[in-house]
Formats: C-alpha cells, sequence, structure tokens
C-alpha cells in the first residue's frame, strides 16, 4: 500500500514536471529565442549538466526533449538519460518510473538492459536496514532474479547474484534478530520456530549457522537436553564454524549441569 501511495505521488509529480516543462517550451517560443535550441544541441546541454553533476538542469533538459522529440531520434535517448538524471541525484523511485517508462514505450531500445538493471539497483538503494519494513528488500530480489533469467549472459550478472546474497543475508539477519529477542523473553518455542523459519527461507545464509545454534541453545535453556543432543548430531555438519561448535557444546553441557542439580 505504501508502495502504491508513493508511485501515485510519482505520478503527480511527472505530470507537474510536464506542466512546467510545456511552460517552459512556450516561453521559449514567445518570449526567448535563444532557447528555442535543436534537440540535438539540447541533448549535448542534458550531458554536459550530467557530467557535471547539475542533475535537476539535466533533466529540465531531457524531459523537453522527452516531450517534444520522444519520435525522433533522440527521443530513448533522453528518456534513458532523463532516468540517469533522477537516479544520479538518488531521487531512486521517480528514477524507476522513468526507465520502465523506457522499457514499455521503447522495447527494441539498446538501452532496455541498463534500465532492467538501474530499476534493480534503485530498488536495492531503496531497501532499508533490516529493523525496517522490507517491502523494497523483497521487491529488489524479485527484480533481480527476473534480471538473471532475462539476461543470463549479462556483464551484470555475477554483481547480481552477490547482491541476491547480500539482501538475503539482511532478511535472514531480521528473523535471528526476532528470534534472539524470544529467547530473551524466554518464549523459547517461538524462538525455534522463528529459527526453523529462517533455516526454511535462509538456509543459503551466512546467517544458518547461527540459527541451528539458536535451536540448539533454546532446548538447552528449556532443560530439553536430550532434544538439544539429537539436534547437535543431526546438523554438525551443517555448523562449519568451530567457534559454534564449541558454544553449541557449551550450551547442551550447562543444560546438563542445571539438570544435575
Amino acid at each position: 500500500m505504501e508502495f502504491v501511495k508513493r508511485m501515485t505521488k510519482i505520478r503527480i509529480i511527472n505530470f507537474i514536471l510536464i506542466v512546467i516543462s510545456l511552460g517552459i517550451i512556450v516561453n521559449c517560443a514567445g518570449k526567448n529565442p535563444v532557447e528555442k535550441l535543436p534537440l540535438e544541441e539540447r541533448y549535448k546541454r542534458g550531458q554536459e549538466f550530467l557530467e557535471n553533476k547539475k542533475y535537476y538542469n539535466a533533466q529540465q533538459e531531457f524531459q523537453i526533449i522527452v516531450l517534444s522529440g520522444s519520435h525522433t531520434e533522440w527521443g530513448d535517448d533522453a528518456q534513458f538519460y532523463l532516468a540517469e538524471s533522477y537516479f544520479k541525484n538518488k531521487e531512486y523511485i521517480i528514477a524507476i518510473n522513468e526507465y520502465e517508462r523506457l522499457t514499455r514505450k521503447m522495447k527494441y531500445s539498446p538501452y532496455v538492459e541498463k534500465c532492467r538493471w538501474r530499476i534493480c539497483e534503485a530498488y536495492v538503494a531503496e531497501s532499508p536496514n533490516y529493523y525496517h519494513d522490507q517491502s523494497n528488500t523483497h521487491k529488489a530480489l524479485q527484480k533481480l532474479q527476473e534480471f538473471i533469467d532475462e539476461y543470463p549472459d549479462s556483464e551484470y550478472r555475477d554483481k547480481a547474484n552477490k547482491t541476491i546474497k547480500k539482501l538475503r543475508n539482511k532478511l535472514a539477519e531480521k528473523i535471528l534478530e526476532t528470534a534472539l529477542l524470544y529467547i530473551k523473553l524466554h518464549a523459547y518455542d517461538s524462538a525455534i520456530v522463528a529459527f526453523e523459519d529462517l533455516l526454511g527461507q535462509y538456509y543459503d545464509t551466512d546467517l544458518a549457522e547461527e540459527a541451528h545454534v539458536g535451536i540448539i541453545r533454546s532446548y538447552s535453556l528449556m532443560k530439553k537436553v536430550e532434544e538439544a543432543e539429537n539436534y547437535y548430531k543431526s546438523n554438525e555438519g551443517k555448523i562449519s564454524s568451530s567457534a559454534l561448535k564449541a558454544k553449541s557444546l557449551e550450551y547442551i553441557k550447562s543444560a546438563e549441569s542445571d539438570g544435575n542439580k
């Protein structure tokens, strides 16, 4: 729902930009003949603004070309660099909208693959820290997987795979922190459920080992020594860290000692 609201705002912003740009064109035609530039010249100006990090000025130039010359040879170039000017200015949601506009309307443009990749990067940039809502993280994962499926030989494939791993680790961290909170609250059954959820969804992440140890710890704190021992024996091979293995055995030993008192 939040994403829908943001996209609605984007459409409003885009409408305002179009009105402003049309006003610029009219003013240029009626009051300032110097500004009646050929599209090629305006495109060069936009590129110069972009290179000099004057993103707002670049947006104005490319917006005018998109509005008045989308049917020309400069159409897809201007649309792409309009999106780039938003992306480089860290206006990621608006950038996504502009990249998607190109991929919808100019399906055979040479910029399509780069646009698809930029959309992935924009959603990744919008992905917050693990303790916040992760809607954009899930969206980024979806877009990254779609990109890999669509462009298996892309130069961005390796980076896409690394980014997917990083985002999955973030989602796993969110579940891990929830499980650890349950332990602090002595809600050990709930902690085990959370750890199992992590292992079910993110078994291939860096935090999977900690989830195994967390289950052993929870059983041990519940004084269920046999369950803790059996779980350790069944999953020892999945815990590659010697430090985590030692910690697991310490939890079991502590539970055994408490049980013999």
